[in-house]
């Protein structure tokens, strides 16, 4: 096993059920990952060392997800010169989410943060897997079967509108 090259965490073991979906599609792609709990607010020394040490550790992007105040992805991004991805979580404490989106992306020039869509963690997982694609053909062939299978998929989709008698005028044959 090599070592991982994303680093998933997270501020709560809450957000699990939201950043498994990062997790999973790294593994897909077959893109080694580390996932932990790192909590801006309540262990903020560990969320230090862990973005100050991930490069030296062989971490080349680091996808944070955090619920609330969401602190967690621009904190750790003004610690490293990683690229980071921030998760926003709509949580318990959440005002419906916003936020957390609002806490990522709103951040203050020089401390840059990839964000993308509330709970958006898979995304998050296919973005970290097309930054390490620069330098990765492995993970990049990956990824072109990964687009294929979603163009497939839409395709059939496609045919089975079709074969259940929808008009559709576009698709004329």
């Amino acid at each position: 096993m090599s070592k991982p090259l994303v680093g998933v965490v997270m501020g709560s073991e809450s957000d699990l059920k939201i950043m498994k979906d990062a997790a999973e599609v790294l593994g897909h792609l077959g893109v080694e990952f580390e996932l932990t709990v790192v909590s801006a607010h309540r262990t903020p020394q560990r969320m230090i060392e862990y973005a100050e040490t991930a490069k030296a550790r062989g971490i080349n992007v680091i996808i944070a997800g955090a619920g609330g105040a969401a602190h967690l992805p621009g904190m750790i991004a003004s610690v490293t010169t990683l690229p980071v991805i921030g998760v926003p979580v709509k949580s318990s404490n959440s005002i419906d989410g916003w936020d957390s989106v609002l806490s990522i992306l709103q951040m203050p020039g020089g401390v840059p943060v990839a964000t993308v869509a509330l709970n958006g963690a898979k995304n998050a997982g296919i973005l970290a897997a097309q930054i390490i694609a620069l330098s990765n053909s492995d993970v990049a062939q990956k990824l072109t079967v990964y687009k294929q299978e979603l163009k497939d998929k839409v395709q059939q989709n496609i045919r089975e509108i079709k074969i259940a008698g929808y008009r559709n005028e576009f698709d004329k044959e």
